[in-house]
């Protein structure tokens, strides 16, 4: 292995680009964007206010494009476990009515 890298290396000097390419992915990890947490304050009114200013946070640049789409994603998953929830207590209301002689 050591005899591969050093070949590589000498390539990479001679000017080709692929063993060059080769050995940066290597050696040096990828870049990957680091967001910083923002704290962002919901209207909590509802649901779609919420979205609402996941939205206009993005618009206005205070929170960055993937924490926004994160957190309206988190929003819709909210929304439906809101729904079955609801549902859970409609079908319970409507057996107990049924249940009384």
């Amino acid at each position: 292995m050591p005899a591969i890298i050093k070949r590589l290396a000498e390539q990479a000097k001679e000017g080709d680009v692929a063993a060059a390419r080769l050995l940066m992915e290597r050696i040096y990890p990828a870049l990957k964007p680091v967001e910083v947490p923002v704290a962002l304050e919901l209207p909590g009114a509802s649901l779609s206010d919420d979205g609402r200013a996941v939205l206009a946070a993005v618009a206005n640049g205070s929170v960055a494009p993937t924490q926004g789409a994160a957190l309206v994603a988190a929003i819709g998953a909210l929304a439906r476990v809101v729904e079955v929830d609801e549902l859970m207590a409609r079908v319970a209301a409507l057996e107990k009515r049924d249940e009384k002689p």
